[in-house]
């Protein structure tokens, strides 16, 4: 299939993205690494006017520690994220859940901001940034904003980025030697789309393991926090009672990944383990 006819644009300044959003609005598509948009062209399933392609802005990517946050710049590769040692060290979940995003080609042109934008369900990186507290920075003509990553996927494929807005990068707040983390995804193949998957985030505690933020993504229409266990204090003792609650709590979508009641099975399972391995990382008497 081919794509439909549209007109290219390559922006080699911030400025040439807000002229774009100024004279095609809603038409203009911002085209990064391209691993989904070009599927979507040439699938006639997006028929933008215009693309506006921000590859030349190279002070979009980059990953720097301050402040005990780790700002990631929106066109940062995932190979560039994948192979960082301060991601590594600092944010070891998303060294494990990046690793697991599509394959290697796919991974070396693909950026972590084009997936937070793009909001697939299935996808591991706005899962990650959920369960990490993450903050969005979107920037327009006027000014930037902040959004919080539980506040900006708002549904399938759908975001609260505004038309004349552009993703520039994302803060996540490192995880010290007092934070678990856990992920598991099941998919048929490593790289493929996950037909469920969870990534979970929390503080250790000697009498267990406190603000618990679990996600569990491909199977509902946004990654969001299962509020049912968030305020609770897990121990061991109750990882059934918790996995129970957060599967009873979920809304799951049948897709061509799997019928919603095999994908409450699969999430049980995922959420499970997850629970035992944040408890795992922390000795209990």
């Amino acid at each position: 299939m081919k794509a439909p006819t549209f007109k290219y644009l390559r922006a080699e300044s911030m400025d040439d993205v807000y002229a774009a959003f100024a004279e095609y609005g809603d038409e203009a598509v911002i085209l990064a690494g391209g691993q989904s948009l070009m599927p979507m062209l040439n699938m006639r399933l997006a028929q933008p006017a215009v693309l506006v392609d921000i590859n030349p802005i190279y002070e979009l990517s980059g990953i720097v520690l301050s402040n005990q946050k780790l700002h990631v710049g929106a066109m940062t590769r995932h190979v560039e994220v994948a192979n960082a040692e301060l991601v590594a060290e600092t944010l070891p979940l998303i060294g494990c859940a990046i690793k697991q995003v599509a394959h290697r080609g796919i991974r070396n042109r693909g950026t972590f901001g084009g997936s937070l934008a793009h909001a697939d369900p299935a996808a591991e990186m706005p899962a990650c940034a959920v369960a990490l507290d993450a903050t969005l920075i979107l920037q327009s003509h006027g000014g930037a904003r902040r959004v919080k990553a539980t506040d900006f996927f708002l549904g399938v494929m759908s975001t609260d980025r505004r038309s004349d807005e552009i993703l520039t990068s994302i803060e996540l707040p490192t995880q010290g030697s007092n934070h678990a983390w856990a992920f598991h995804e099941l998919s048929r193949r490593h790289g493929d789309f996950a037909l469920v998957g969870v990534a979970a985030t929390a503080q250790r505690r000697s009498e267990g393991l406190d603000g618990l933020r679990l996600v569990v993504f491909g199977c509902e229409a946004r990654p969001r926090i299962s509020e049912v266990v968030a305020s609770r204090t897990l121990v061991p003792q109750d990882v059934a009672e918790f996995a129970a609650a957060v599967v009873k709590d979920l809304d799951p979508m049948s897709d061509l990944e799997g019928d919603a009641e095999i994908k409450l099975i699969q999430a049980h399972a995922l959420v499970e383990r997850s629970l035992n391995d944040l408890l795992a990382a922390q000795p209990y008497d």
